[in-house]
């Protein structure tokens, strides 16, 4: 496959690179972007010294139609502006900004308060949830990829609303990311010395995630409530660990939610279902595209604490992209991914 990524200087440009550079059917990738054209790549990042020394190049709508997928890894508001035009000509169209997610546009411009993606447009996407949407992903021309907190949440709840086994209607979910996930442009809040020793919540009530799941939720499991969803900052660089509270429906217990899980992702290799488990955390994922999830369920209070954890570069953005792709071009999903997490 002749492969183009848009925005390949962001981190998740750089995850892309760095998993489709092993991928078996990536002939080759050039990078484009809309502000360093010319500039070549391996000055910007050493690390790719004598691996991608080429020129970083203009984003030219004819010359994207040559390839056979165009992953755009941009701000949001940049991918809504480039791909619509190129819907249907030739290239299998991968998003990762939150351009193509909502499917009510005056969502989109409440909660990323940008001017929404034109309606044919978002339309035609369809949501990369790869575990829960891969027919519609094999024969969708443009994929509205997952954002991260999105992922390791829906993962983890989804079995358990559909089977209708806890109560969807008051959902607490508390979120913590490392600081990449807010992107490689530096401001005040990603600042070293604002975020070493030290955990910060954000966006209190207002994350444009929210509506994403909730969203999700409703097209999967068919509930429609609000959820309470909180996010948080901790002094890492990868990683996401999400942390669900849900009541039990009645004469529901333990083992059934983990059955749940287990026989839901049985053929899906990328989600792994950890039983028994005394510490639980970020590190068994990192650099991987596994969503590892765990539960526990209180007698006392009859509530399940439900937890998942992802890298939030791989299965979080880029690798749950590339893992799209395959589905797209019936590949199997491991395709490319089959890296083993970077325990230390």
């Amino acid at each position: 496959m002749k492969i183009g990524i848009i925005g390949a200087t962001g981190y998740g440009g750089l995850e892309l690179i760095r998993l489709l550079h092993n991928h078996p059917e990536a002939q080759y990738i050039d990078l484009f972007t809309s502000s360093e054209e010319g500039i070549q790549f391996s000055n910007k990042y050493t690390h790719l010294m004598n691996i991608y020394d080429q020129a970083l190049l203009p984003i030219e709508h004819n010359r994207l139609t040559e390839y056979d997928v165009i992953f755009a890894s941009t701000p949001s508001g940049v991918s809504s502006d480039i791909l619509p035009s190129l819907i249907g000509r030739g290239p299998k169209l991968i998003d990762l900004s939150g351009d193509f997610r909502l499917k009510n546009p005056i969502d989109y411009e409440q909660w990323y308060q940008k001017p929404p993606a034109p309606l044919n447009a978002i339309e035609k996407s369809v949501y990369g949830l790869t575990e829960w949407n891969e027919a519609s992903i094999n024969q969708a021309s443009l994929i509205a990829n997952p954002g991260c907190y999105p992922t390791a949440v829906l993962l983890s709840l989804l079995p358990l609303l559909k089977e209708n086994l806890i109560d969807g209607e008051n959902l607490i979910i508390d979120a913590k990311s490392g600081v990449s996930g807010a992107g490689n442009k530096p401001t005040q809040m990603t600042h070293f010395s604002e975020t070493n020793e030290n955990t910060a919540i954000y966006k209190i009530h207002q994350h444009q995630h929210i509506p994403e799941i909730e969203q999700a939720i409703s097209m999967f499991a068919g509930i429609t409530s609000p959820i309470t969803f909180t996010t948080h900052l901790v002094p890492m660089t990868r990683g996401i660990l999400a942390t669900s509270y849900a009541s039990l429906k009645s004469n529901v217990n333990e083992k059934q939610l983990i059955n749940a899980l287990k026989e839901t992702y049985a053929n899906h290799p990328f989600v792994r279902i950890i039983e028994q488990s005394n510490k639980f955390g970020t590190n068994q994922v990192y650099g991987s595209n596994f969503c590892d999830i765990h539960l526990k369920v209180d007698p006392r209070t009859n509530r399940a604490t439900i937890v998942s954890v992802i890298d939030n570069l791989v299965k979080g953005a880029a690798g749950q992209a590339i893992q799209n792709m395959n589905v797209q071009f019936n590949l199997n999903q491991t395709t490319g991914l089959q890296q083993v997490p970077l325990f230390i």
